[in-house]
């Protein structure tokens, strides 16, 4: 029985080395495991750094290009009001200059009137004749209706039905 029982024992001292030692080897892997994930989270966390101080600089760059885009359109639209002021200056004085050049027209159409109100009706005629028939018709237009008669009297019958078709429009 000793045998029996010394036998026994021997077997589970055996069985608990065995025990022990899968356990000294589990604890070993785990320990060994645990160094390698430490090594990865660090490796981890340097990414995460690096993309944190990435993101910060293309934040800024971001801003900083923002920031001159906004300069950049300032100064478009300061130019376009600039340019928008030039023109409707340039729009102002070209209304003026018409009006002094109608006042010029009508100035130098007044002083041809009453050249041609002053001259015999058969001068006028001849001078009227020869020249382009819109002219022609413009001056008769600046004279009254009784000189612009006796004028067109005296004038070749076809070039006065022609300046009298010119003055009726």
């Amino acid at each position: 029985m000793r045998l029996l029982y010394f036998f026994i024992f021997a077997h589970t001292l055996l069985f608990g080395l065995q025990t022990s030692d899968k356990i000294f080897e589990c604890t070993e892997i785990f320990k060994e495991r645990k160094s390698e994930l430490l090594v990865e989270l660090e490796r981890i966390d340097e990414q995460k750094q690096s993309l944190e101080a990435l993101k910060t600089a293309t934040e800024e760059l971001l801003k900083q290009k923002e920031a001159k885009l906004t300069a950049k359109e300032e100064k478009v639209d300061k130019k376009l009001q600039e340019i928008s002021q030039k023109e409707q200056a340039v729009k102002k004085m070209l209304e003026e200059n018409k009006k002094i050049l109608e006042e010029l027209k009508s100035t130098k159409m007044g002083k041809i009137a009453q050249t041609f109100a002053k001259m015999k009706a058969g001068s006028a005629a001849n001078i009227l004749s020869d020249m382009n028939k819109n002219e022609a018709a413009a001056i008769l237009q600046s004279l009254k209706p009784k000189i612009v008669g006796k004028i067109l009297s005296k004038m070749d019958p076809q070039k006065a039905s022609e300046l009298t078709l010119l003055l009726s429009k």
